[in-house]
């Protein structure tokens, strides 16, 4: 979150217990990755809520270095390839779950150039604007090639899943981020997970309706079963 520390924590606490609700609901471990999701967005949100205190206050300057650097680990190299991974692990059409696939080889590529690139040049965070900047000098020229695929192994999975209301999810990130590079140009990392809590919602709808389909299909096949035994 990208207003303070207290609206930082305050989001990891509310997308806990998000995760909480929708990880119960998950009733086959193909569903983990998917229902993890807003438990993995409240570490990060957590993180940050660091990055404020170390940059606001000398007693946990000491924290910078590895709050900054976890926050960052998130949002570059777990994103790229948890979404897709979560994606194709819900999809049951074979062919397409092999498509998906192919995206989480483009986002393990893409983590591999940012891991790279903060541990080997590492990262300035600062408060500018009432928000956290993460400044990271480095020589190469591959940065916007870098966030093109980024975005093409987050975004392009949830509109080619048949999951239902998975486009939903993608269009959701797809709005969140036009609107934060438009408006917040410099401060996209922290601002864009602004809207991880809306994203979270809309998981917890998409399992709720995946639990719905499941139950509908179990009666289907039950009363199916009855039938074929009046038959008999």
């Amino acid at each position: 979150m990208c207003f303070s520390a207290g609206a930082s924590f305050g989001a990891s606490a509310v997308l806990s217990v998000i995760g909480v609700v929708v990880i119960k609901k998950a009733k086959s471990p193909y569903q983990i990755p998917f229902t993890s999701i807003p438990f993995i967005f409240a570490v990060q949100q957590f993180s940050e809520g660091f990055v404020w205190l170390a940059l606001s206050y000398p007693f946990f300057a000491p924290w910078v270095k590895i709050s900054s650097y976890t926050f960052l680990v998130f949002a570059q190299m777990v994103w790229p390839i948890c979404v897709p991974v979560s994606v194709a692990m819900l999809e049951r059409n074979v062919k397409r779950k092999k498509i998906v696939f192919c995206f989480v080889g483009i986002g393990v590529v893409v983590s591999s150039y940012f891991a790279h690139r903060l541990f080997m040049y590492g990262v300035q965070p600062n408060i500018t604007g009432h928000h956290v900047a993460y400044k990271q000098v480095h020589p190469d020229s591959w940065g916007h090639v870098a966030d093109m695929f980024y975005g093409i192994a987050t975004l392009v999975p949830t509109f080619l899943s048949k999951t239902k209301k998975m486009w939903i999810f993608g269009l959701a990130i797809t709005i969140s981020y036009i609107v934060t590079y438009i408006v917040y140009t410099n401060y996209i990392l922290s601002v864009w997970c602004f809207f991880s809590s809306i994203m979270s919602i809309i998981i917890y709808f998409i399992v709720r309706r995946m639990i719905s389909d499941h139950k509908n299909l179990l009666h289907a096949k039950v009363n199916e079963h009855n039938l074929n035994k009046v038959g008999l």
